[in-house]
């Protein structure tokens, strides 16, 4: 038998790695001169616009049907829903996933020739790195089955360890590194023995057919005699599929730097390269969201009275403990790290009550986390890729030091307070104003009256370093300056990029939504 592969379908990912392997060989034979390593760091731009390019395609001349491959016949996968068969399904949740993605690679690939340009670090190994964690996060949401699902989030999470310590002979990048190590280390290992569990009990690892099998529309392999359902087959399997669920749960967790699994993250984001800070609140959260949203929305629809209390909870805990603890922070960068966690919190929440009996349905719950995990992207990589350009100058990069920015760099700091004000939900920051009002909107109507309270106490919250970092961009300086190096022109167009996004969002934020509400019913 011969597989057949629709290379349209992985048209966007297979650029990604091609490009990918490119850069390293050009690296590998070209003289190490400046004007190399900037035509390196514009092949890598021009794939990741390539791919995106590819995206656009899909989306257009897809419609609202789906593109589908690596598929196993249908005499060997079985009797079950159409399309379960299939590893790697291009639908509207991958488009706007990878489309995520892949607008935000642009920006932070233009941060990277920025932090590239002092000539610490080895280009050629640093945009290969990018490279790779990028064919991961724009192959993980097409991901249908387990394995790849698992493959694909570990080809997002491998390369950042080296992206982090490719700063060398820096005590802090090599401490953030191997503390990102260790935990994406764990975290993998709870994940796969939560997979082992749900594979072994069900027997399959399409996530359809595993939907299937918990709902007991389908017996599994081995269970069908004597029993409708797999879970009245007794010998303890309900607790198995539980296990399985609370372990697949935590490891997700701990990608998106939920609580309890979130303590990692401020020490990393201040340690890693600002780059590599911004790929991970952005880019490798998105990952981890689509990973989490395709286990619990595709695989565990019938088992959502165990996983929805989980999710609540969580969600209530990662919101406070974020914005709690980004109240006490003095650091730039470790007060966006804090602020992470609490949006991934805000992120949760709608998935609480998808399923839920006289609530939302499943594509609305969805749709509102997209939605907000779009807009949320757009404002923090404007407000780190300010972060950015004031590090220059100051490498404390202090709330302190932003005082009278709006006096040495006007524009910076209209663009970071646009930034810091769409993400605290305020006008003229429409966008993440419309952003919460949807997710609170869904929890409201979803039945979650006490999340909906945790989540108005919090935003209240959230507003006071948010506007307090605000205002000291408009406060007069105490001491003079220090003297500001020239700013690399691309963390301008960064910039540009970034607030660009932010601004269409505030002045159109209905189409958001309308984008990335899902199509397909789940």
């Amino acid at each position: 038998m011969i597989q057949q592969i629709d290379y349209f379908a992985i048209a966007a990912p297979l650029t990604l790695a091609l490009v990918a392997g490119l850069v390293l060989v050009l690296d590998a034979f070209l003289p190490a001169r400046r004007g190399v390593k900037s035509a390196l760091g514009f092949v890598t731009l021009g794939g990741v616009l390539v791919a995106l390019g590819f995206v656009v395609a899909q989306a257009a001349l897809a419609g609202s049907g789906t593109l589908s491959t690596f598929c196993v016949p249908g005499h060997l996968a079985g009797d079950g829903p159409p399309g379960e068969s299939c590893s790697f399904v291009v639908d509207r949740l991958t488009l706007v996933f990878a489309g995520l993605v892949l607008v935000a690679a642009v920006v932070v690939v233009l941060m990277s020739m920025t932090e590239l340009a002092e000539g610490d670090i080895p280009v050629g190994e640093w945009h290969f790195l990018l490279l790779c964690m990028l064919t991961g996060a724009v192959t993980l949401p097409a991901s249908r089955d387990l394995i790849m699902l698992v493959v694909a989030l570990e080809l997002v999470s491998l390369p950042v360890f080296a992206l982090t310590a490719l700063k060398r002979y820096d005590g802090r990048s090599s401490e953030a590194a191997v503390k990102l190590f260790l935990v994406s280390v764990v975290s993998t290992a709870v994940m796969l023995f939560g997979v082992s569990l749900l594979y072994g009990v069900a027997g399959t690892v399409f996530l359809p057919r595993l939907a299937a099998v918990f709902s007991g529309e389908l017996p599994a392999p081995g269970w069908a005699e004597g029993s409708s359902s797999i879970l009245e087959a007794g010998h303890g399997l309900p607790g198995l599929v539980t296990v399985g669920i609370v372990l697949l749960v935590a490891g997700f967790a701990f990608k998106i730097a939920a609580v309890p699994f979130h303590s990692w993250a401020a020490d990393v984001y201040q340690g890693a390269p600002i780059p590599v800070a911004a790929l991970l609140s952005v880019i490798s959260k998105a990952a981890g969201f689509a990973g989490l949203i395709l286990v619990l929305v595709l695989a565990l629809p019938g088992q959502s009275a165990t996983w929805i209390p989980i999710i609540a909870i969580i969600s209530a805990l990662t919101m406070t403990a974020g914005n709690l603890l980004a109240m006490r922070q003095r650091s730039a960068v470790r007060l966006l790290a804090w602020s992470s966690v609490a949006q991934s919190g805000y992120i949760l929440a709608p998935l609480a009550v998808a399923f839920r009996p006289g609530g939302s349905s499943a594509n609305t719950a969805v749709g509102a986390s997209v939605a907000y995990l779009v807009i949320y992207a757009a404002m923090n990589l404007g407000a780190f890729a300010v972060v950015m350009l004031v590090s220059r100058t100051v490498p404390r990069n202090e709330l302190d030091d932003y005082r009278g920015l709006v006096s040495r760099s006007p524009a910076a700091a209209l663009a970071l307070a646009f930034c810091l004000i769409c993400l605290a939900g305020l006008p003229p920051g429409l966008a993440g104003l419309f952003a919460k009002i949807v997710v609170f909107r869904e929890i409201v109507d979803g039945g979650a009256g006490w999340l909906a309270v945790v989540m108005a106490v919090n935003t209240v919250i959230g507003l006071y370093y948010y506007v307090v970092w605000t205002a000291r961009l408009f406060t007069p300086e105490r001491a003079a300056a220090p003297p500001a190096r020239r700013p690399f022109p691309a963390v301008w167009v960064a910039i540009g990029v970034a607030v660009a996004v932010a601004v269409l969002f505030s002045v159109a934020p209905q189409p958001v939504l309308d984008m990335t509400f899902l199509s397909a019913t789940y």
